[in-house]
């Protein structure tokens, strides 16, 4: 392999996006590829620290400050895990990246959409993935799964959020979705569906590779 490859799977909480990531990276390593799984907020001791407080229900970030906590986990994770499996020619698959920090600080905490471009091109250091697929809920679909979050009140502060904002995560994906580049795949599908689909569109990202 000549050089990495970067994937990430994007899409709002309970779309199945990290049980894909697993089999995604499974299937990878059965072709013969080296392929590194992993998550953001996360990844490296000190970003898991930093996702502990991200997700602490106690936590009463400010928006900024939340966005900052994201980018300083987000800076070592690419310097310590991503920049490094890349250079080695590794697949690397991610759980969330820059996407995530948009959806989340930009639509749902109305932090304004220069201050988040601004602030992810220094901490990813300017890498950009070469394959983005977001995971879109069906509105039906996704109504439901609202209700089944606000009935389990989740554990980390993010799935505590309002049903308003958990409205908006959902439009940042839906019009991320619509980008340039980016691939969409129908989250309400079944497992073996979403990963047939999935299979697919890294195959055509990694053509020379996979066989």
């Amino acid at each position: 392999m000549r050089k990495g490859f970067f994937i990430v799977l994007e899409g709002p909480d309970r779309s199945g996006k990290s049980t894909q990531a697993v089999l995604l990276k499974e299937w990878l390593e059965q072709q013969g590829m080296q392929t590194i799984l992993t998550r953001e907020p996360g990844g490296t001791a000190i970003s898991e620290k930093i996702r502990k407080i991200l997700l602490d229900p106690q936590v009463k970030a400010v928006p900024v400050a939340e966005l900052f906590l994201f980018a300083v986990s987000r800076s070592q994770h690419t310097a310590e895990i991503i920049k490094p499996a890349l250079a080695a020619g590794k697949i690397v698959i991610s759980d969330r990246f820059t996407m995530s920090t948009e959806a989340y600080q930009g639509y749902g905490r109305g932090l304004p959409a220069g201050m988040i471009r601004t602030v992810n091109r220094i901490a990813t250091e300017g890498i950009k993935p070469d394959l983005t697929v977001v995971f879109d809920v069906p509105e039906q679909e996704f109504e439901k799964r609202i209700r089944e979050a606000e009935e389990k009140n989740g554990p980390d502060r993010f799935e505590r959020e309002d049903i308003e904002f958990r409205r908006r995560i959902q439009k940042a994906y839906r019009t991320f979705s619509r980008r340039k580049g980016i691939k969409r795949i129908d989250a309400s599908k079944s497992i073996d569906e979403i990963q047939s689909e999935l299979r697919v569109l890294v195959s055509e990202t990694i053509k020379d590779d996979i066989r």
